[in-house]
């Protein structure tokens, strides 16, 4: 006989990226209700989208339902062939998305593009590996009787994505779950609803059926809505505060759930670093996408012996970025894609300097824009009394607080309840990896910061 255990990988690889949200929204009083968008480079309507309602969810959670179970049924090879021809879509309209999302969230043009062009590197990597990860395995037999472990698909999976990285965030759960013969109820975040329908709609002109991967449009309660269906798994990329109570939620049904939530990200500059090119690489990975994401740098520790020379790089580096229209392709630093997140750096930064930081530069909205504006904001003599550099800023601020040795270091980065990237700068690797051995991170980096792999988890 033959003994099958059965598993699988749906959202194997998942998302390293990003930060749950939301447009600023109003529903209208009316039996349909309206999602309001809102362009955050000028603060004017983009798009006003009709919401899903339970009704609405529940039926398409049906639909799923019975739509996966043919699916599966679907060849491997087949469709990973779909899957190729999405990546095609992106790329041959990808200048079109990127507008769309530079429209949804204010990211830089040029930005948009990158992660478009970047998704598809990551396809590639799940269409290289999902036959041989997924491909079922003998570990014990003979002539008479055998041992098999064999990957099959949860069934309807709920992907629960994010604003920050749309394409790169939520495509790290829905293609291995569509490749792996499963469908998904995608409820785009509320932030980047027009790149959310425009995914779905590629999905389906490249041959994923219509009911294998179906959208939620809504606030937090449609997400809400999306979990209280009879899902097999959810995959939740956003804040910490949400992935608590989705933790708790999901957590008593005992299903597969993957939860990536927020960071407050450290950086340590040896005195033995190249400090131009760390203050280069700090300053983009402090600053790119406005600091909206979950592996930008959001600490930075620098060897007393180095320090002033670092600030004085550093600062020309962020001083030297241009803030504008996020459509404009010289742009670097767009406005955020939430109003409300203008408060919360504007609180840090008056915390910080009530406590004696320095403010080096920026630390206020840009005066006389409607849009979501912050400018590129460094505070000095920081320390970890501060909100800043204990709280998730998502936002373009950084601290940056002088250190006496490496223990210093290793200290204060491990001084916080995130633990999701970490990086250091010395030309020394054994250094390296003495330090980065003792620092409580998922991910860390040696001479570079805030990278994402398309290779890696």
């Amino acid at each position: 006989g033959t003994v099958m255990k059965r598993a699988f990988l749906s959202g194997w690889g998942a998302a390293l990226l990003g930060k749950q949200g939301g447009i600023m929204r109003s529903l209208t009083t009316t039996a349909a209700p309206v999602l309001t968008c809102f362009n955050p480079a000028d603060g004017t309507v983009s798009r006003e989208v009709p919401m899903d309602t339970y009704d609405t969810v529940r039926i398409k959670y049906g639909k799923a339902r019975q739509a996966q179970k043919e699916w599966c049924k679907v060849p491997l090879e087949e469709r990973m062939e779909v899957l190729k021809a999405f990546s095609g879509l992106l790329e041959q309209r990808g200048d079109t998305l990127a507008e769309v999302l530079t429209l949804d969230m204010g990211k830089p043009i040029e930005q948009a593009k990158a992660e478009i062009s970047f998704t598809r590197r990551r396809i590639a990597f799940f269409l290289e590996h999902t036959a041989k990860v997924c491909a079922p395995c003998t570990v014990k037999g003979d002539e008479t009787k055998g041992e098999v472990i064999t990957y099959e698909p949860l069934g309807v999976v709920a992907n629960i994505s994010a604003w920050n990285y749309p394409y790169f965030v939520g495509s790290n759960v829905f293609i291995p779950a569509l490749l792996t013969g499963n469908a998904v109820l995608y409820k785009p975040s509320e932030y980047a609803v027009g790149t959310g329908l425009a995914i779905r709609d590629l999905l389906h002109e490249s041959g994923v059926p219509q009911d294998v991967f179906a959208t939620a449009i809504g606030t937090g309660d449609v997400g809400r809505m999306v979990m209280m269906q009879a899902v097999d798994g959810v995959f939740f990329t956003g804040s910490m505060a949400t992935g608590k109570k989705i933790a708790e939620a999901v957590g008593r049904r005992m299903i597969k759930m993957q939860l990536e939530l927020g960071g407050k990200d450290p950086t340590y500059v040896c005195d033995d670093a190249d400090l131009e090119e760390a203050a280069t690489a700090l300053a983009d990975g402090a600053m790119y996408n406005a600091g909206q994401g979950c592996c930008s740098v959001e600490r930075i520790y620098v060897h007393k012996k180095v320090y002033d020379a670092f600030m004085e790089t550093f600062l020309k580096e962020v001083r030297a970025f241009k803030v504008g229209t996020p459509s404009n392709p010289s742009t670097y630093i767009g406005p955020l894609a939430r109003k409300s997140q203008l408060s919360v750096l504007e609180e840090q930064v008056n915390d910080a300097v009530k406590k004696g930081a320095k403010l080096e530069c920026g630390g206020r909205r840009i005066a006389n824009n409607t849009g979501f504006y912050f400018s590129p904001t460094v505070l000095s003599a920081v320390n970890h009394s501060m909100d800043v550099m204990h709280e998730e800023s998502f936002g373009p601020i950084i601290g940056i607080q002088s250190v006496q040795n490496d223990a210093d270091a290793i200290i204060l980065m491990n001084d916080t309840k995130y633990g999701l990237t970490a990086g250091v700068f010395t030309k020394n690797p054994m250094r390296a990896r003495a330090i980065l051995s003792e620092v409580d991170a998922a991910t860390v980096y040696r001479n570079c910061c805030d990278r994402v792999s398309p290779s890696l988890p």
